[in-house]
């Protein structure tokens, strides 16, 4: 039987990468009492080449909401390999988005609204979550955008 949240991403044209693993000493998610924490997840093209660059100087907007989505993408695909089955999400309940950015660029929130977007249409309104969205100097690996999260899921 396939899952009602596989169907939506093959509706949507999606294909999960494969999860990305670990550049450091920490684990992708820890679940405790029903809430899954997922590591923060860079932004990776399907050819697997990672999105560089700083928002304001090198990149404009709609690449950096290029590269939250590609992070959404990839938090989805973590959410996949620990829970085994995407309908186990009961709700998505925080995203945390960084952007590497100028000290003079403003628009973090329309850059996070990439990813925001990717989990309310793969999700529905399952996918509406609370959200911070914040400009940093730098991230790991010189990446745009790097994008955790908080999920509620259903027990096995």
């Amino acid at each position: 039987m396939t899952d009602s949240i596989d169907s939506r991403l093959a509706e949507l044209g999606i294909e999960l990468p494969t999860p990305a693993a670990p550049v450091a000493a920490y684990v992708p998610t820890v679940t405790v009492n029903g809430l899954m924490h997922i590591s923060g997840q860079i932004p990776f093209r399907p050819d697997g080449s990672l999105i560089t660059g700083r928002l304001g100087e090198n990149q404009d907007l709609e690449q950096g909401r290029a590269a939250a989505e590609r992070c959404a993408i990839m938090l989805v695909a973590q959410m996949k390999a620990a829970l085994g089955s995407l309908d186990r999400v009961e709700r998505i309940v925080k995203l945390g988005v960084f952007v590497n950015c100028s000290p003079d660029f403003t628009d973090q929130p329309k850059v996070a609204n990439g990813a925001s977007e990717l989990m309310e249409r793969v999700f529905g309104t399952a996918g509406q979550h609370a959200r911070s969205a914040v400009g940093v100097p730098a991230l790991p690996l010189g990446v745009s955008v790097e994008v955790d999260a908080v999920v509620a899921v259903r027990p096995d």
